[in-house]
């Protein structure tokens, strides 16, 4: 029972659910269960069946979110590293998440490091590589690649 009276049987109907809609790290589920007012022998009781049935697994976590953010959002790997360790995510599967975006990683980074490059207009070549730089540095690139490509434009 929680504290708003939810049984712990609804609490995993509903985090059947919350897990099988889009995968979740630990940190999600448990702020879910904490919303939901559930207590702590429940929360451990109800993260031990999602385990145990499969709809919440770290390592497809990490790897779906690398995949995703990488893909969708040009995410580079320092980023991706950084808010998956913000979500409490093991070394171990960080490594195995990341090695999930490999084989597209330069071909995205050139392509992103391109495009920025044409759309920033400024009358000052270093104004221009400053906010080019800036910009992939925040989207997560390392900064050996950045002014590695940098030297291939000039």
């Amino acid at each position: 029972m929680s504290e708003n009276g939810l049984s712990v049987n609804e609490a995993i109907k509903k985090l059947e659910y919350y897990c099988s809609y889009q995968d979740r790290c630990y940190k999600e589920v448990i702020t879910k269960l904490k919303s939901l007012g559930m207590f702590q022998t429940a929360i451990d009781h109800i993260l031990d069946h999602l385990v145990t049935n499969n709809f919440l697994n770290e390592e497809r976590f990490a790897k779906s979110f690398a995949r995703g953010k990488h893909k969708f959002k040009f995410w580079g790997k320092r980023r991706i590293e950084q808010e998956l360790k913000f979500r409490d995510i093991s070394s171990f599967n960080i490594k195995i998440a990341l090695k999930e975006i490999e084989a597209d990683y330069l071909s995205n980074f050139y392509t992103l490091a391109e495009k920025k490059w044409l759309t920033i207009n400024e009358d000052s070549l270093e104004k221009k590589k400053r906010k080019w730089v800036d910009y992939l540095m925040r989207k997560g690139y390392e900064s050996q690649l950045i002014f590695d490509y940098l030297k291939e434009l000039q």
